[in-house]
């Protein structure tokens, strides 16, 4: 079960995920809040059941506030539940698997029977649990949840202790497809060069960021720090450019293009829409920063490291500071630009420390995240919860 098809890390995590499944012969039924890009890669791996709208069921406008007095919208609630749960046929399920606490809302509709083994895969933090949840929703997935996947410790320790989960029953559990994302990464190399494409001198350096537009990915943040490192090295002979990748057409966007063009940045900062070819972009990072004031376990960290690029993130701000350590970039103090910018400076002004820490760090993803592996545990699980 998953809130959407859209082309964000813990949509293409369940990609992902279902297909290594479907390689082990595990049949599957797909239910999706909502649709988007992903959904024919969903549907090519199993049957995928998109959550009826409301409007849908009881009309919209004015139809709808009359017939939500007199009854009629509760009425065509209960048949919509129904007729997902048989199209399904919940009764005879094995095992749910929740992808992300947003899911908590379908699934609470769905009744499922208190025998069927449920295992919730939470990518999210507090903040994004106050956006993208309601406390009853996520209460009930919580309760009926009989083992947790948590994508790094930072997550883990937030379940346990704030909403009380038995730690007993949360297991660490990240799935990268790392073959796959090698074979984007080369495929990436091998294309001419996007940012010759994008008029970029030569010479440049390229600090890259990548993510949702919204607060918590910080992209105001990735603004002002590159306002620090431009201000701060004017004399470089190699100009820093600053690419986020993943800024849709919007008030958000035109809010940071009117920063940047104030910041007297408009030929330094450049923002990008979502794009299937992010690696197109980020294979030729010099630096990726992670700006995020909150982000499990992100993906984009694993891209970055397997293009071979070094991460400067903030400490406290989730689970990357776990993988990327003393050795495969820096971790500076949370929402510390002086220090972020400074630890930028120093891997742009040094080579041979960029590619030392980057490659360490797409080193350290292969060691600690092999694909096979990863599935190999979560059928064991699967295995062990279905039999009890």
């Amino acid at each position: 079960m998953g809130h959407d098809a859209n082309r964000a890390g813990a949509q293409l995590v369940l990609l992902n995920l279902m297909r290594l499944l479907k390689g082990k012969g595990i049949d599957m039924h797909l239910l999706l809040g909502g649709g988007g890009p992903l959904l024919d890669e969903y549907r090519a791996i199993c049957p995928v059941l998109l959550w009826p709208t409301l409007e849908h069921a009881a009309g919209a406008g004015l139809t709808k506030k009359v017939l939500g007095k007199l009854g009629v919208q509760k009425r065509q609630l209960a048949i919509r539940q129904q007729a997902v749960r048989e199209q399904l046929n919940v009764d005879s399920v094995d095992l749910v698997l929740v992808n992300t606490v947003s899911s908590g809302h379908w699934f609470g509709q769905l009744a499922i029977p208190a025998k069927t083994p449920v295992v919730t895969f939470v990518h999210e933090l507090d903040m994004s649990v106050r956006i993208y949840s309601k406390p009853d929703e996520l209460a009930h997935l919580l309760s009926r949840t009989s083992e947790l996947l948590a994508v790094s410790k930072a997550t883990a320790h937030y379940y346990e202790h704030q909403h009380g989960f038995d730690p007993n029953r949360i297991t660490l559990y990240t799935l990268i497809d790392t073959p796959s994302l090698e074979r984007n990464v080369k495929v990436a190399r091998e294309q001419p060069n996007i940012y010759a494409s994008m008029g970029f001198p030569t010479n440049a350096l390229i600090v890259g960021g990548c993510g949702n537009a919204e607060w918590r990915k910080g992209n105001d943040l990735f603004i002002t720090l590159a306002r620090q490192v431009v201000g701060r090295d004017m004399n470089s002979t190699h100009p820093a450019h600053f690419v986020w990748v993943g800024v849709p057409p919007g008030t958000l966007r035109d809010d940071l293009l009117l920063d940047i063009r104030k910041a007297g940045l408009a030929d330094r900062v450049h923002l990008i829409p979502p794009t299937p070819d992010v690696l197109r972009y980020m294979s030729r990072f010099d630096v990726f920063v992670l700006c995020s004031r909150e982000d499990p376990y992100p993906l984009v960290v694993f891209e970055a490291g397997l293009c071979h690029v070094p991460v400067v993130c903030f400490a406290d701000a989730g689970g990357s500071p776990e993988l990327v350590e003393e050795d495969g970039g820096f971790v500076v103090p949370y929402l510390d630009l002086d220090a972020m910018s400074s630890r930028v400076l120093n891997l742009l002004h040094k080579p041979e420390l960029r590619q030392t820490m980057g490659k360490r760090l797409g080193q350290k993803i292969l060691e600690r995240h092999p694909a096979k592996q990863s599935i190999e545990t979560l059928v064991t699980l699967f295995d062990k919860l279905t039999r009890q």
